[in-house]
């Protein structure tokens, strides 16, 4: 149950008719994994945070470097030379002590991975590389994780829900069944700093309709914006009877 200062906190929040006292204290009580620490992790992490998500478990091996702070926002110039996911807690820590921290300065892969989402109740795909997507797409399929998944390059973005509590979801391979890293390489092709800021702030969005069940969460729907001329579309998603992955579901 809420204390008095968190009913403070939260009161925002709690206003919300879909949300309100029952939809916060589901908040409280979620644990949240976002994998990768960069454009999309930190918008990503201080919302989740500042929503108030009971426990964030942070993953990421990189360290922070000069070219990452254009849009990075987690992280500061006192931060270059530092693990992500440390200067990204520190930086929840300065927003809601009260979120429990799980700092992982590591590349989550194979058992490691699959007890790591086993261990939450959402994971975000905040990577920037096929190979990590596709294993948290295993990991999640195989554990029955909602995996909230968004990418960025360029000016563009998509997002879209892959909820495996639901027999119908279609899942990451469904939509990729190839991998292709250079299309998510920003080191390459460049990318524009609020357009990762925005999608980043949707995948927390969407983590939360995952743990409280308000609204409609983007599940059998990629969601592709692009940022310069403002073109949002929407296209609808199914599973792949031709699927990699989905070889292994019922």
């Amino acid at each position: 149950m809420m204390n008095d200062e968190q009913l403070l906190r939260y009161s925002r929040h709690i206003l919300l008719p879909d949300l309100d006292v029952d939809g916060q204290q589901a908040l409280l009580n979620s644990k949240v994994l976002i994998v990768g620490m960069g454009g999309l992790g930190c918008p990503a992490a201080l919302y989740l945070a500042a929503s108030g998500v009971g426990e964030l478990h942070l993953a990421d091996d990189d360290k922070v470097e000069l070219s990452n702070l254009q849009r990075q926002i987690a992280h500061g110039e006192a931060d270059v030379g530092s693990f992500k996911a440390e200067s990204v807690a520190a930086s929840i820590a300065a927003i809601n002590s009260g979120t429990k921290l799980n700092v992982m300065n590591v590349r989550l892969a194979g058992d490691t991975l699959l007890e790591a989402v086993k261990c939450v109740d959402v994971v975000v795909d905040a990577s920037d590389n096929f190979s990590t997507r596709f294993a948290l797409n295993s990991a999640c399929l195989a554990a029955r994780r909602p995996l909230v998944s968004g990418a960025a390059i360029r000016g563009e973005a998509q997002l879209s829900v892959f909820d495996f509590r639901r027999d119908d979801s279609p899942c990451y391979r469904c939509l990729y069944h190839e991998a292709d890293d250079a299309a998510l390489n920003c080191s390459e092709s460049g990318v524009l700093a609020p357009i990762v800021g925005m999608m980043g702030s949707m995948q927390a969005l969407e983590t939360l309709k995952c743990v409280t069940g308000m609204g409609e969460a983007l599940v059998g729907r990629l969601l592709i914006i692009d940022g310069l001329s403002m073109d949002v579309r929407q296209l609808n998603l199914r599973r792949d009877p031709e699927c990699p992955a989905c070889q292994t579901r019922n």
